[in-house]
């Protein structure tokens, strides 16, 4: 009960976005060191309105934060993998030990739980395929509960956006 009220007051804050909030969103995703002066005058609002409402996407938890892209490659991470994952069985321990294990381990950087044959597909950078290897052999293959993995790799990248798609309303 109390989680279906928490997602209804999520579902009501994004009801109560306007066109401004969504503007003020698609700005902020474009370019997020914009300063609150150009970004009031890109969503024809004065500063403090405009510093008021993003605060306020903050605060509900619409905006989880702000960061840095860093490419890959130029870094130093070349290789980019995808990993299905399958878990030996799907008890509530096997998965929180699972889940426990991936967050430590920094070669992952996503791990998205999925439907299907597999349980999970993680985002994985390495250094070399050899690295890889190295990654797999001694620190994934170790991870609680992993029953079956099978690697992807990117050849390249074709798209890759961190803005979402517009949400359109009808007001």
């Amino acid at each position: 009960m109390l989680q279906i009220l928490f997602n209804l007051a999520e579902y009501a804050i994004i009801l109560l976005m306007d066109k401004i909030d969504l503007k003020i969103l698609s700005e902020l995703q474009q370019n997020a060191r914009i300063t609150n002066q150009e970004l009031s005058e890109r969503v024809n609002l004065s500063p403090t309105p405009c510093l008021r409402r993003v605060k306020m996407l903050e605060e509900a938890g619409i905006i989880k934060g702000y960061s840095a892209i860093v490419d890959p490659e130029t870094y130093g991470l070349p290789i980019m993998a995808f990993v299905s994952v399958r878990l030996e069985r799907q008890t509530e321990a096997e998965i929180a030990s699972f889940e426990a294990a991936i967050m430590e381990l920094d070669e992952i950087v996503a791990c998205y739980l999925m439907s299907g044959r597999h349980d999970y597909m993680l985002q994985v950078f390495a250094r070399s395929l050899k690295d890889y290897e190295n990654f797999v052999r001694n620190s994934l293959t170790r991870v609680p509960g992993l029953g079956e993995l099978e690697t992807y790799f990117a050849f390249g990248q074709v798209k890759r956006s961190m803005a979402l798609p517009s949400l359109r309303h009808s007001k």
